[in-house]
């Protein structure tokens, strides 16, 4: 006990001296900090029209990508992609493979080369002109809309549209250049569903073939305690990768939008 009393006697000592001989030298903070840029979108102390119109710019560009992920599921083809990806991980039994970032990250890929053609044409015949201070605002959002709502009255069945057109009973009557977004976004979006499930119901047919099989060869040989799931995964992502799964899949989502 003597002897551990001593070794700390003996380090406190030597930490205080250290202390005591080296000295710390602390810098204050400079007298002019370093300017920090600000962004201001207010309008009230804009002098000439051309402020105003840039604040406003940037206030609608700030608002637009903060309702961008909402644009991307509602109104492209979005939805379609990701269930279909969905019932396809759950049909091979892979649990979390393919993570979600890379589901989402092909869905959003794909989602812009299919909505490629419906953007260059809002793009030059509405984005530009307004740009260019050529038509106003309004005629902007009336010209844009026409080719974002002929996409979707392509992949929207009769059935559905005339189901929202039923329940919101518009003063007008109702055709393929005047029907209104809040009618034609919903019916999109069910018509998108049953048809993601139709395609999901296809895949799991062969990976469904390949559970029976494995289970019944299981259940001949006495084996109760292994799980089917655990022998057929490998049989699975055989036959997937055999018939060059990937390519096949991204051939019929696309050419289905065509």
């Amino acid at each position: 006990m003597r002897k551990n009393s001593k070794k700390i006697l003996i380090m406190l000592t030597t930490f205080t001296i250290v202390l005591v001989l080296f000295k710390v030298k602390a810098y204050a903070a400079p007298d002019s900090p370093m300017p920090i840029p600000k962004i201001d979108i207010s309008v009230d102390k804009a002098t000439t029209p051309s402020q105003y119109v840039d604040n406003i710019k940037l206030f609608i560009f700030l608002t637009v990508i903060s309702l961008l992920p909402s644009f991307i599921v509602m109104m492209t083809s979005f939805v379609r992609i990701t269930v279909v990806f969905g019932f396809l991980r759950n049909a091979m039994g892979t649990q979390q493979t393919p993570p979600n970032q890379v589901l989402i990250g092909l869905a959003l890929f794909l989602t812009i080369f299919i909505m490629r053609p419906v953007y260059n044409n809002i793009n030059s015949n509405a984005i530009k002109p307004y740009v260019d201070k050529k038509i106003t605002q309004e005629q902007a959002i009336e010209i844009g809309a026409k080719p974002l709502r002929e996409f979707m009255l392509k992949q929207t069945r009769k059935k559905d549209l005339k189901l929202f057109v039923d329940i919101a009973k518009p003063n007008f009557e109702v055709t393929k250049d005047n029907v209104p977004l809040y009618i034609v976004v919903p019916s999109f979006i069910i018509s998108e569903l049953k048809t993601a499930f139709q395609i999901g119901f296809l895949l799991f047919i062969p990976f469904l073939i390949i559970d029976l099989v494995v289970a019944s060869i299981l259940m001949s040989m006495g084996m109760f305690m292994l799980p089917p799931v655990m022998v057929s995964l490998p049989f699975k992502l055989l036959l997937f990768v055999m018939v060059d799964g990937w390519h096949l899949l991204i051939k019929s989502l696309v050419m289905s939008f065509s």
